[in-house]
């Protein structure tokens, strides 16, 4: 079957990799809108959806295709992609010491054949210090990430405990996903 991973994201072909999965890279560029309106959940299903469907639009109905969307919530705050140093450095201090919650959406598309689904993963950070907090903008780590940063990497120093699927952290829950595409005829455990 003709597999396309709709994202760039070297976590998510690493994940996918990692569960046995033969796919192409598809990137699209849509706006990444954060609708105020929806909850931390609705967002990501939603953008999720947009990417699929936008993939689907230049690919055709014949591939399945896999997107996703990751986003840090804390205090019905929705925390993306920090925009420049400033933006991670005051994410950073607002996940300090305290619990956050981690939202993927991923929808798999196949011509008019959509599911789309959520997980959840609760994380607790230590306490940081600036110099903490500094010292881990300058690996450059958080700026391409949800949250500013990614419990794969530098910032697992940060992360005291975490409540859910690892893997959702990183960008996409492989247990929920493994068992969507189950249901399409794809085991990925043979």
């Amino acid at each position: 079957m003709d597999i396309i991973l709709a994202s760039a994201s070297p976590r998510r072909q690493q994940l996918l990799t990692q569960m046995g999965l033969t796919y192409r890279i598809h990137a699209v560029d849509i706006d990444e809108h954060m609708d105020r309106h929806l909850s931390p959940g609705e967002l990501v299903e939603t953008i999720s959806r947009e990417k699929a469907a936008a993939c689907a639009a230049l690919e055709g109905p014949e591939p399945l295709i896999i997107a996703a969307d990751t986003v840090v919530a804390k205090d019905h705050r929705v925390l993306g992609k920090p925009r420049d140093q400033q933006d991670a450095r005051e994410m950073l201090r607002l996940l300090s010491g305290s619990d956050h919650e981690v939202y993927t959406g991923y929808t798999l598309r196949q011509g008019e054949q959509v599911r789309t689904g959520r997980q959840m993963t609760a994380v607790t950070f230590r306490p940081l210090t600036e110099g903490e907090i500094d010292a881990y903008i300058a690996t450059g780590e958080p700026m391409d990430k949800a949250g500013a940063y990614g419990i794969q990497g530098y910032g697992a120093m940060l992360v005291a405990g975490i409540r859910g699927d690892y893997f959702n952290v990183m960008g996409l829950p492989v247990c929920a996903l493994g068992l969507h595409l189950k249901e399409l005829g794809i085991n990925c455990l043979g």
